[in-house]
């Protein structure tokens, strides 16, 4: 566990004491950055098993990186859609003006852990999803208008034992008193990742047309997205709607996804000079899965998982939101579907998200 610490502390470090320059004079540096700490864990449902427990911290800042490594981002300003990419992606993306487009730069560190149903196996029964850890990092830019944000992310990781993720479930558990797990031992081996994600959000003017009572607002946005790597190969779709009273115009995944982070969502020009907000979430998304580590077993290793992924996978999400001030509280419950075929059941988790803006 002082090992995990260790690092941990080594990358936090590394990410504080940055000094970057910024990106261009056209780039909006008067918004504030934003600091966020997403914890997942399907005990919120009762359970203990599958995708059992995750965990992110994420920063995000205007106008510079978060973290200057400069060929990491050069590369994702070349796929962004702004004024430094190709013709190309410039068309993919469809931002209107590239020249105007506002930057936000993110840095996160992330652990996720999945184990099996039985926690008292030395080795996963048939059928059974197997024990994984993957901890990582990622560098990402977020490019928005007045309607859409684009977000390009990579990430370098590890699954296996150097992902600390038995570490950090033990730790837990003692700290709460609960059984542990006893197939640690024979979980996935170590194998590098590396995976790069684009997402695209478009907001929902219809929706922020309507007229509600009791001075509610609401909006929303869909979204589509791919992830490309050796972690997880996939193609996503989603939407979300929010109504409440005063909503930030700041705003992240409610949940932890590969781009989770907080900032303001589409540079509209407005604000919101109220110190509280209050809001419920309702959301969808769908994935047609083409590669997952966690449930086809690592890509340069050999490593039988026993199981075989669904193609397809569907959830919903409920929850609510808080801010007083700086900062934001929200609490999101997902229902997923099945990931895998033997999978006894589809499976729900909540989704803890507290936020900071500087």
């Amino acid at each position: 566990m002082h090992r995990c610490y260790n690092v941990l502390l080594l990358l936090g470090l590394a990410f504080v004491n940055c000094n970057s320059k910024a990106h261009s004079d056209e780039l909006i540096v008067n918004d504030k950055s934003y600091l966020t700490f997403y914890y997942e864990n399907d005990l919120f449902n009762g359970d203990d098993a599958n995708y059992t427990s995750g965990g992110r911290i994420s920063y995000i800042t205007p106008g510079k990186p978060a973290v200057d490594i400069k060929f990491i981002q050069q590369g994702l300003d070349f796929l962004s859609g702004g004024s430094d990419s190709s013709e190309l992606m410039k068309n993919i993306w469809g931002l209107k003006h590239p020249s105007e487009v506002e930057y936000s730069y993110g840095f996160a560190l992330t652990q996720l852990m999945f184990t099996p149903e039985n926690k008292f196996s030395e080795v996963p029964d048939p059928g059974d999803r197997p024990y994984v850890g993957w901890l990582g990092v990622g560098f990402s830019v977020h490019a928005r208008d007045h309607r859409t944000l684009n977000s390009v992310e990579i990430s370098i990781g590890t699954v296996g034992p150097h992902a600390f993720a038995e570490d950090t479930q033990d730790y837990i558990h003692d700290i709460r008193n609960l059984d542990k797990f006893q197939g640690w031992d024979s979980q996935m081996p170590n194998e590098p990742t590396l995976n790069i994600v684009f997402n695209q959000k478009r907001r929902w003017h219809l929706l922020e047309d309507a007229d509600l009572p009791m001075d509610l607002e609401i909006d929303g946005f869909h979204e589509t997205g791919v992830s490309l790597g050796n972690f997880l190969t996939d193609i996503h779709v989603g939407g979300l709607v929010r109504i409440g009273w005063n909503l930030p115009v700041e705003f992240s995944d409610p949940r932890l996804t590969q781009t989770a982070h907080t900032q303001r969502l589409f540079s509209n020009g407005e604000g919101n000079d109220n110190r509280w907000s209050a809001y419920a979430i309702l959301g969808a998304r769908g994935s047609a899965v083409f590669h997952d580590i966690t449930i086809d077993g690592p890509v340069f290793r050999s490593y039988d998982t026993n199981i075989k992924r669904e193609p397809l996978v569907g959830e919903a999400y409920i929850g609510f939101g808080v801010r007083r001030g700086n900062w934001e509280f929200g609490y999101v419950h997902t229902y997923r579907g099945k990931q895998y075929e033997s999978q006894g059941d589809p499976q729900g988790f909540g989704s803890v998200a507290i936020r900071k803006q500087f």
